[in-house]
C-alpha cells in the first residue's frame, strides 16, 4: 500500500474524518451507529466521511448483517501509523476528541447488541 502525504493530511483535514480516525484508534472496530453517537452527527454525514476515509485506504470495513463496521487498515505505512498515533496522543484530553470518547464510552446498547 502506498498512501501520500497529500491524500493522508487532505483526509485529516476534516474535523469529522479525523475524529473517526481517532476513535478507532482507541477502538479497535466501530460500528456506524457508534461513530454517530460518538460524533453526534447525522447518519449520511458520518457514512460519507467513513467512505472517503475507505477511498483513501485509511480505513476497512466489513458487513455484519445490516450494520457496517469500521477498522484502520492494517497494511498502512509505518509513516502513516506514527502521524495518527502522535496526532492521537496530543490531542486526546482536548475536545472534541476527549467528548468523543467519554460519549462513546456512555453510550447505552452499544454494538454486540444491537445498532439504531
Amino acid at each position: 500500500m502506498n498512501i501520500s502525504p497529500e491524500s493522508l493530511f487532505s483526509a485529516l483535514a476534516h474535523s469529522t474524518r479525523l475524529r473517526c480516525l481517532l476513535l478507532l484508534l482507541e477502538h479497535r472496530e466501530l460500528c456506524v451507529c457508534e461513530f454517530t453517537h460518538a460524533i453526534g452527527a447525522p447518519q449520511p454525514n458520518i457514512s460519507r466521511h467513513l467512505a472517503q476515509l475507505r477511498e483513501t485506504e485509511l480505513v476497512r470495513d466489513r458487513r455484519e448483517g445490516l450494520w457496517i463496521h469500521y477498522r484502520i487498515n492494517p497494511d498502512l505505512p509505518k509513516w502513516v501509523t506514527n502521524v495518527l498515533k502522535q496526532t492521537a496522543k496530543g490531542v486526546s484530553q482536548t475536545a472534541p476528541f476527549a467528548d468523543d470518547l467519554a460519549a462513546l464510552a456512555a453510550m447505552p446498547n452499544r454494538p454486540g447488541a444491537r445498532c439504531a
